[in-house]
């Protein structure tokens, strides 16, 4: 098992300052006047106040997104804060700058793309918005539309930047319904599609390929959100849909990808994709001081964010170095042990009587009612499941999913309430496989508990 504190973390980390240091010696001796005493009693409270935290680095913690960066992305991280670079202009990141731009390059050849357009950001939001933005530049007044099951923030981002938002209806497995994208499409004032290729609600794969021969024949774009997703393109263990999906995205106008979801990565280090260069004239300002030291295209220049931490980048770029994005590689079977684990987990909840299977899952997000009789008693009963499971440090999350979509895997269910709300489980660590025989016993307790609870 992975202990939260490894002390061989912090020799690795004073060798490597001890490297950077060198490359700074010729300068005069300057030293910061520090506190020692005075930042040791702070951090000791900010050590204690940090406990009132869920275990989100331990395998028992398989509720929201939450996976613990690697060893190798916090240690590069912390380096990095030592001379603290400006990834927006060259002058404040030189070097970090150049290992962001080596990391967007190899996401892009994971994806298949060439030579795309793009930047790391602070997260799904901010790349989704720029991808947005340019969407609405290049069709301005025409409608965004993504699946009912999409991240809200898309809805959001189209009222920020004065678009109009609709939402499609889904299939019953949560995907986007193609015959209602079509009639949608058909009124023709919609000017971007958003596929989602990994809802964070229950990981439903949109049906990418066919999205995009509707978009070619209606002259829209597609924008592919897998910030949660992406990584899986990877995977050898994809069912043959969201392989098609993945396998295509490359075809689409622009992809957004989160390496802090599976990519190792501490909060925020997003990264927004385009096929298309030409867009980056969209982004062109002028600036009398940003960018005076190179003639040279600046990250700065195809981004809507001004300052943005290079240490980001240096964090990922040493995490692609450790684990190469190939498929077959030790990075890509941790994401198929995540698979193996929601399916394994799926196939627990089928064959037991204390709850009900829904969808399978398409990625590691398993969702799975309590049994019951309606939807109202099956909602009151999931929330005080998930409250037992975690006073016994198994941390689960709830989603309230719509009754008609439940009633599909359901049909008994009587539906007393619009939504249902069931347990959702994100099992995003590799370990997770091997941590299900000590998960589920914790899992049926709750369900069922004893005198002692």
């Amino acid at each position: 098992m992975r202990r939260m504190i490894n002390p061989a973390e912090l020799t690795i980390l004073k060798d490597a300052l001890d490297t950077l240091a060198n490359g700074f010696s010729e300068l005069p001796d300057f030293e910061a006047d520090i506190d020692t005493d005075a930042i040791d009693a702070v951090l000791q409270e900010v050590a204690v106040r940090m406990q009132d935290n869920y275990p989100y680095h331990h395998p028992r913690y398989a509720g929201q997104m939450l996976k613990p960066p690697h060893a190798v992305a916090r240690i590069a991280y912390m380096l990095a804060l030592w001379t603290n670079p400006n990834n927006h202009a060259l002058d404040g990141g030189r070097a970090s700058s150049a290992l962001e731009k080596e990391c967007v390059q190899a996401i892009g050849t994971m994806f298949g793309l060439d030579d795309p357009l793009g930047h790391l950001c602070g997260g799904g939001t901010m790349a989704n918005l720029e991808a947005l933005w340019v969407a609405g530049r290049l069709h301005p007044g025409k409608k965004i539309i993504a699946s009912a099951q999409a991240h809200y923030t898309h809805a959001r981002i189209s009222e920020v930047l004065a678009l109009e938002f609709a939402a499609v209806s889904v299939t019953d497995a949560g995907t986007m319904d193609l015959e209602a994208l079509e009639s949608v499409l058909a009124a023709g004032d919609v000017g971007t599609v958003v596929a989602t290729l990994g809802t964070t609600g229950i990981g439903a794969v949109d049906p990418l390929p066919d999205i995009l021969k509707l978009a070619r024949k209606y002259e829209v774009r597609v924008h592919v959100d897998t910030a949660y997703g992406g990584y899986f393109t990877l995977s050898s263990e994809l069912a043959s849909a969201a392989r098609d999906a993945f396998d295509v995205i490359a075809q689409a106008d622009s992809v957004v990808i989160d390496p802090h979801k599976h990519g190792l990565q501490p909060y925020g280090c997003g990264c927004i994709l385009f096929r298309d260069s030409s867009v980056g004239a969209l982004y062109k300002h002028d600036s009398p001081y940003t960018y005076f030291s190179s003639a040279e295209l600046h990250l700065g220049e195809i981004s809507l964010e001004c300052s943005r931490p290079g240490a980001a980048a240096v964090a990922l770029w040493a995490t692609q170095q450790l684990f190469p994005m190939d498929v077959g590689g030790e990075f890509a079977q941790d994401l198929d042990r995540s698979l193996l684990a929601a399916r394994a987990l799926w196939n627990r909840v089928e064959q037991s009587n204390l709850f009900k299977a829904l969808m399978p899952p398409e990625l590691d997000i398993v969702v799975y009612a309590v049994n019951g009789a309606d939807a109202a008693s099956i909602s009151e009963h999931a929330s005080e499941v998930f409250h037992r499971a975690a006073s016994k440090d198994l941390h689960l999350a709830l989603i309230e999913l719509p009754v008609d979509m439940v009633r599909h895997y359901w049909p008994d269910l009587i539906a007393n309430r619009d939504t249902v709300r069931v347990l959702r489980s994100c099992l995003m660590k590799p370990e997770h496989l091997d941590w299900l025989d000590d998960m589920w016993p914790l899992l049926e307790a709750a369900v069922k508990p004893s005198d002692d609870d």
